[in-house]
C-alpha cells in the first residue's frame, strides 16, 4: 500500500504517483477506486493480485462520488471530471496516459 495525497492506493510496487508493476510509464498517474472495495488500484491486475474478491466497477450511480485519484497531486476528482479532462489532471494540468480510455470497462460503468 501505498499512500498518495490523503489516500491509500493498493497494488504490487505502487509507487508515490500510482505507477504499479504493471504499468509504469511517466504517464501512468491515476488510479482507480472500486465499488467492491471503496480502495483505490493503479489498475485491475493490481487489484486481481491482492484483493480478495472479484472486482466490481464503478457504478454511473456513484459518478457525483470521487472515484479517480491523480497520482501526481494526490487530487481525488469524478468519473465525469476525469473522463471530461482531456487525458491531464483537471487540478495540476499533469498528463494522464490517453491508453487508459481503451481499457475503461474495467474501471467505470459506461
Amino acid at each position: 500500500m501505498q499512500l498518495v495525497g490523503e489516500h491509500p492506493v493498493y497494488g504490487l510496487e505502487v509507487d508515490s504517483e500510482t505507477r504499479c508493476q504493471h504499468y509504469h510509464t511517466e504517464r501512468d498517474v491515476v488510479a482507480f477506486r472500486f465499488d467492491c472495495c471503496e480502495r483505490y488500484y493503479p489498475c485491475v491486475r493490481c487489484h486481481e493480485a491482492v484483493a480478495d474478491h472479484e472486482a466490481v466497477v464503478w457504478p454511473r450511480e456513484r459518478f457525483d462520488e470521487p472515484s479517480v485519484l491523480c497520482g501526481a497531486c494526490g487530487a481525488a476528482m469524478t468519473a465525469p471530471a476525469y473522463l471530461d479532462s482531456d487525458s491531464r489532471c483537471p487540478n495540476c494540468e499533469t498528463a494522464f496516459n490517453p491508453g487508459c480510455t481503451d481499457h475503461l470497462e474495467y474501471y467505470l460503468e459506461r
